[in-house]
């Protein structure tokens, strides 16, 4: 219920924030002229008033917040609310200021990084009619607004939109039921749409809306994928390991032109791992079942519990000097490319140089000014920003995400590599360039990135699901057992699994119910708990509902020591 109030009781004084604004007060700027798509778009939209599900399939670059623009000026003439649903990541100052510039005065914002006094004062704002236009993260959902005439969810396909701890839910799923009972129309947008949206939208029961160019007639990126197993050195060449001469040249020539480039790794630290070349050792975290990851040369630290040690010149189990740190992370890259370009002006983006929203704004400030030359960063660059100098886009490994033991691994790529591609030159009529190096290149995510051909993607990732009853196709329940115990873990999913079985085999209307493990997560062990996972699958999401309702019938009685968390269609697997 906490998630429906503000955290602090209404304050009657205003009190004056030390830092900047919540919502920044902005020049007016007035609506765009609508591209013919995007005018077709709005044209579909705005005659539905009652319940209807419209996705906005858009390339990136292509205009969609425009859309959503002029289709909430329309509620806003017809004295209504409008709620906009962002991920978290992409709820940066350049999106709040264009609302801002657009709304001046309507627009209130809430999201994580606020102090408890600003969500409750941008609450109350809301409650009381001052503002007409919440802009927030998942849990803005829950704002009681009155006289709301339309909610968009942007992004729609970004997994943070699920709630996995506590509460568990799924932020567009819950819009769309919201939008439902208001019997309202609700707007998803994504230049690459979930496969479950695709799905419903193929099927008739979304709207479907397509962009398929950009703005002003601007290029889409043209893209280069090198195969790094293939690459060839000259001796004089002293490049890095990771980089290929084509980044090389790229990088160079976009300085040359006084442009911007981005290099993107989905991993941040100096290496993945460190290992002893003699014995095999590495450095694993006590907590954790997974390795240390290196920071800063010297600094060992887990990701998942924040445990840190000091990095040794010796290998602790043979006293090998041959302990050297393995892979590659965004420190390193930051690093060797101020080594090989001096002269440029390198700046990095992740967990570890930015972890508060101030940083984060800085950061986006400094690249609208151009004083960086090349941005190094992990998803945290990836979405939703808009550069307008940025004009190369190097991903030094695509190949990271690609063999995950996840049946969204796939999507999740794709979705990635469209959407990191798409942050080159949004703003030039060159197009702008991408370079995906990769040990993979016949990945089906890199070649449909590279064809950037979405249709294509879904309609082949579709078919694999189908076969195997997975999401859009069949419904999914995960059920992950944790305790400090393995034995206890251990025995206690073997139970629950077989009194799965023994409930499907007693029905003759659940023969369609797939069981699937017990088995150890693919991270078995987080801070210090043992965790197993049984995945339950079904076609039909009734009768999956009421074998998960008898299943867990008087399920406390075994579970000393052990805990249990239920997971309707689970967003992460690992």
């Amino acid at each position: 219920m906490r998630s429906c109030f503000p955290p602090l009781k209404r304050s009657q004084k205003k009190r004056k924030s030390r830092r900047s604004a919540v919502v920044p007060e902005i020049e007016e700027s007035k609506p765009l002229e609508l591209t013919s798509e995007q005018q077709k778009c709005f044209d579909e939209i705005s005659p539905h008033s009652d319940f209807s599900v419209h996705l906005i399939h858009g390339v990136t670059g292509s205009g969609k917040t425009e859309v959503y623009l002029q289709l909430l000026e329309k509620i806003i003439g017809q004295k209504k609310t409008g709620l906009i649903l962002v991920p978290e990541i992409s709820l940066t100052p350049q999106l709040v200021n264009r609302f801002s510039a657009r709304f001046p005065g309507k627009v209130a914002v809430l999201h994580s990084h606020l102090t408890d006094r600003e969500r409750t004062d941008q609450w109350w704002s809301m409650i009381q009619e001052e503002k007409q236009i919440l802009i927030g993260a998942r849990s803005a959902l829950f704002c009681p607004l009155k006289k709301l005439g339309l909610i968009v969810v942007d992004e729609e396909h970004e997994p943070s939109f699920k709630q996995e701890e506590k509460l568990k839910y799924h932020a567009r799923d819950a819009a769309i039921m919201r939008a439902k009972f208001l019997n309202i129309p609700i707007v998803l947008g994504s230049a690459t749409p979930s496969l479950e949206s695709w799905h419903n939208a193929l099927e008739g029961k979304y709207y479907l809306h397509q962009m398929k160019n950009r703005v002003s007639e601007r290029k889409m990126p043209l893209i280069e994928v090198i195969n790094i197993k293939k690459l060839e050195r000259k001796a004089k060449e002293e490049l890095p390991f990771w980089m290929s001469p084509q980044l090389y040249l790229g990088l160079r020539e976009t300085l040359e032109r006084q442009k911007q480039s981005a290099l993107f790794l989905n991993r941040r630290g100096m290496a993945q791992t460190v290992i002893c070349n003699d014995c095999g050792f590495v450095y694993e975290c006590p907590n954790c079942a997974i390795s240390l990851t290196l920071h800063a040369k010297n600094h060992l630290v887990c990701h998942y519990c924040n445990y840190n040690e000091r990095f040794k010149d010796k290998c602790p189990e043979c006293h090998s000097e041959k302990i050297a740190p393995l892979g590659l992370g965004t420190e390193q890259i930051e690093q060797d490319v101020k080594k090989l370009f001096p002269q440029a002006r390198v700046a990095r983006a992740d967990r570890d140089e930015i972890y508060n929203r101030e940083q984060l704004e800085e950061l986006i400030h400094c690249m609208e000014n151009r004083d960086i030359d090349i941005l190094v960063g992990t998803q945290m660059i990836a979405k939703g920003l808009d550069f307008p100098h940025l004009d190369l886009v190097g991903l030094v490994l695509a190949d990271v995400g690609f063999h995950l033991p996840d049946f969204r691994a796939s999507e999740r790529s794709f979705q990635l590599l469209t959407q990191v591609s798409g942050r080159a030159g949004r703003h030039s009529q060159k197009p702008g360039q991408v370079i995906i190096q990769t040990y993979s290149p016949s990945q089906p995510s890199i070649q449909f990135t590279v064809s950037n051909d979405y249709a294509g993607f879904a309609k082949q990732e579709l078919k694999h699901r189908q076969e195997l009853s997975y999401p859009p196709f069949g419904r999914l329940v995960s059920f992950r057992i944790s305790s400090t115990t393995l034995t206890k873990v251990e025995r206690v999913a073997q139970k629950l699994a077989q009194k799965a079985m023994a409930l499907r085999d007693h029905r003759k209307n659940y023969d369609q119910i797939k069981i699937l493990g017990p088995s150890p997560s693919p991270l078995v062990k987080i801070r210090n708990k043992y965790r197993y996972h049984l995945i339950i699958k079904a076609l039909s999401p009734n009768i999956l509902r009421t074998f998960i309702r008898e299943l867990t019938l008087d399920q406390s009685k075994s579970l000393a020591g052990t805990k249990i968390q239920i997971d309707v269609d689970p967003m992460n697997m690992l």
